[in-house]
């Protein structure tokens, strides 16, 4: 993965492109000259940013906060962190419930919402669903660039919230991120501290170019990289969690290394490989409780 800079595209927005840019040790350029360009001319500011050949990445910041752009190589897309717009927001509200697989494999159920640590956040997409259907969720991830646009993502959904939705700050304030590395947390956790569920999404190796990976799905593996210490995640989250651990996988994909999942709950591209410690007791309602990490 190839950081090249962070562009702003508002003169008002400068100096939070500068907070950025310095987090993420990256140049920070001005870009409003190319503001109201067509999104051709963009594309060719932003690859003028970048050395070198290849797919490359680059920040930036707008009106509507922080995307990240690949650009050369063979992809022109953007990624940022969404948790209101009307897709986020029709599943938020007229989504599966808790008849979704993710809520079965984490435990949710009437009267059951357990803490949940999801170690490997990614944008967020999962923890909020779970946040949604009323778990208290903590969010891990070690990839810098991800976790900046997590951050964004969450901090300008809550701004839109508090104008005009106030169940989406419920929702947000259910969410907790946290800059520390995933392994190092699942060691050392107190025990007072330890969640009631550890949810894992390692990231899979893309193999092959094909119609069943999105072009997405192959970026966002080239931004991220591979999990190498998937395994040890694993480990680590079953000496954490009290109750269980849930490991997101592809269909196709061997489980983790390590002890056999008690069940699995397959759909047709993933599968929630669950490993239970304990019962999780009924009346375990963790929503309405004050944030214990």
């Amino acid at each position: 993965m190839k950081l090249s800079s962070l562009v702003y595209l508002d003169t008002g927005l400068q100096a939070a492109a500068q907070q950025w840019a310095d987090r993420l040790e990256l140049p920070c350029v001005d870009g409003c000259s190319v503001a109201a360009a067509k999104p051709k001319a963009l594309q060719r500011f932003l690859l003028a940013q970048c050395t070198g050949e290849g797919e490359a990445f680059v920040f930036v910041l707008d009106s509507d906060g922080l995307v990240l752009h690949a650009v050369g190589g063979e992809s022109r897309l953007s990624i940022r962190a969404d948790f209101h717009r009307s897709t986020v927001t029709y599943r938020r509200k007229q989504g599966g419930g808790k008849g979704q697989m993710i809520a079965k494999a984490v435990g949710v159920r009437s009267g059951v919402y357990p803490w949940v640590l999801d170690a490997t956040a990614g944008l967020g997409s999962d923890a909020f669903v779970l946040a949604s259907l009323g778990c208290r969720m903590r969010l891990l991830e070690r990839v810098p660039a991800v976790r900046a646009l997590l951050e964004d993502g969450m901090t300008q959904a809550r701004c839109f919230g508090v104008k005009q939705d106030a169940g989406l700050v419920e929702v947000l304030d259910r969410m907790t991120l946290v800059e520390v590395d995933s392994l190092n947390y699942l060691r050392e956790v107190s025990e007072s501290e330890r969640p009631d569920v550890v949810y894992l999404d390692p990231m899979f190796p893309v193999r092959i170019k094909s119609a069943m990976v999105k072009k997405e799905m192959r970026v966002f593996h080239s931004l991220v990289g591979q999990d190498t210490d998937a395994d040890g995640l694993l480990t680590a989250a079953l000496s954490c969690a009290r109750y269980r651990v849930v490991v997101k996988r592809p269909r196709i994909a061997p489980a983790l290394a390590g002890p056999s999942p008690g069940h699995v709950l397959e759909g047709k591209s993933n599968r929630y490989d669950v490993y239970p410690l304990e019962k999780i007791p009924d009346g375990l309602n963790r929503s309405g409780v004050p944030k214990m990490f």
